[in-house]
């Protein structure tokens, strides 16, 4: 099972770095060179300068992160950030609307230390996706320049019983120690619940019910296989230290048991490869295709506008393994025959075959000739996750089809791990991402 321990967050001082407003920024994975411009110029202290500093000509990456590290030393030392003075675990709010649609919703978890060990299926941490090198490398070069976890892992699991809940409701009644809205318009709260050390307090029975079960990676692979290099090269200069921090990461846990958790799909866009009635033709064995009268009836049918399911399951609604399809004009949506998905050899579960993600990747490699090693190089395959970004892709002659797709479901993401599976890449986008800069994780005592 996994160890979740309590920490003293380092975190900004209002008084001496401005308001908070200004201050926080996205996860480094989903920050424009636009927007880290316009994030970096709102203050000196916004925590874009240590996630993702803004690069000098020429400068790799080692040295930029150096200089992060060096003025990350400096906030501390002027009091810019301050860490607090006793161990915590941390409840984490954010209230949200739904891209696109009207729904709101509110989702809380628990932030935390998480032990870190090698993923395997009998393991208290579990993935879903794989990852790429790239990545990796920079948030390692970050890591090692300033021993601090600047945004967190985001897990799951499934309590299968309301008491997570119930105490995430009693600590939210308090007033938060933090409060923020970002540029999405989301609102970000946070509380400490202090950890006596007798397991009786509230922090320490969040603590212990989320490690009752495996926690499911949702958001952060990069950032967890990045901890475990970290720990292993740090391993090796071990000096009799006990329960190190750097054995450690920052980790939200989320319960999935009567909260309602927001997966996005990312669609594909394929450049080259037949197109159109071709392309309808090539399908056809594998797919039921019912054409559609354009775009918006597409956007519909899958709950990607206004008027449509906000992809929830209703009867009606398509099952998670359709695609929608828009090329050469054409709106189509495609419903895998059953013949089809059982003649699958990948030795996958009925769950895995199953999934949108994994159908779309089998369609790629059997008619356009892109295989999993393929699709992590681009080239032909690029991904959006705005289902309109892709329509008007194909329209501006950018790809010749788009494929979209439905959301993930949360339970096929536990089933997954739990079967020791990976999807493919970009199989899952958690919303909203956890910010940046509300709190951090040095990796100290």
């Amino acid at each position: 099972m996994p160890r979740l321990r309590p920490f003293r967050a380092l975190r900004f001082d209002t008084a001496v770095a401005g308001p908070l407003e200004a201050l926080v920024c996205p996860p480094y994975d989903v920050i424009s060179p636009e927007r880290q411009q316009v994030l970096a110029a709102r203050s000196p202290y916004n925590a874009v300068h240590i996630e993702l500093p803004i690069a000098g000509e020429h400068q790799p990456p080692e040295a930029r992160y150096r200089e992060a590290a060096a003025r990350l030393v400096g906030w501390r030392n002027t009091g810019v950030l301050r860490k607090d003075p006793r161990p915590a675990a941390y409840v984490y709010e954010q209230r949200y609307t739904l891209p696109g649609l009207a729904d709101h919703r509110v989702q809380r978890g628990l932030l935390a230390r998480l032990e870190l060990e090698p993923f395997g299926p009998d393991g208290g941490v579990l993935r879903h996706e794989l990852t790429l090198s790239g990545p990796k490398e920079d948030r390692f070069a970050l890591l090692k320049a300033t021993g601090v976890n600047t945004s967190p892992v985001v897990a799951i699991y499934d309590s299968g019983v309301p008491r997570t809940s119930d105490l995430l409701d009693e600590v939210a009644r308090a007033d938060p120690i933090a409060s923020v809205s970002d540029d999405d318009g989301t609102e970000h709260r946070l509380w400490s619940t202090e950890h006596d050390g007798s397991g009786t307090s509230i922090g320490a029975e969040l603590l212990a019910g989320a490690e009752a079960r495996p926690l499911t990676i949702a958001d952060g692979h990069h950032r967890y296989e990045t901890a475990l290099r970290y720990r292993e090269e740090r391993g090796r200069q071990r000096a009799c230290e006990s329960d190190p921090p750097y054995d450690y990461l920052l980790c939200c846990v989320l319960d999935t048991f009567r909260q309602e958790l927001t997966v996005l799909p990312t669609h594909r866009l394929v450049r080259d490869g037949p197109t159109g009635e071709e392309l309808v033709a090539r399908l056809e064995r594998a797919f039921e295709v019912r054409r559609l009268a354009g775009p918006d009836e597409l956007l519909m049918e899958l709950g990607q506008s206004a008027g449509g399911r906000a992809g929830d399951p209703e009867a009606d609604a398509p099952p998670r393994s359709a695609l929608g399809l828009w090329s050469d004009g054409m709106a189509a949506l495609l419903r895998p025959r059953a013949a089809w998905l059982a003649s699958d050899r990948s030795g996958g579960s009925p769950v895995m075959r199953a999934l949108g993600v994994a159908v779309l990747s089998r369609v790629l490699d059997e008619v356009f000739g892109i295989d999993a090693a393929a699709a992590t190089q681009g080239g032909r395959l690029s991904y959006t996750k705005d289902s309109r970004e892709a329509l008007d892709s194909v329209d501006r002659g950018l790809a010749g089809s788009a494929f979209l797709l439905r959301p993930t479901p949360v339970e096929a993401v536990i089933q997954v791990a739990q079967a020791g599976e990976v999807m493919p890449q970009k199989s899952t986008y958690f919303h909203p991402k956890a910010i940046t800069g509300l709190l951090f994780n040095p990796l100290e005592p």
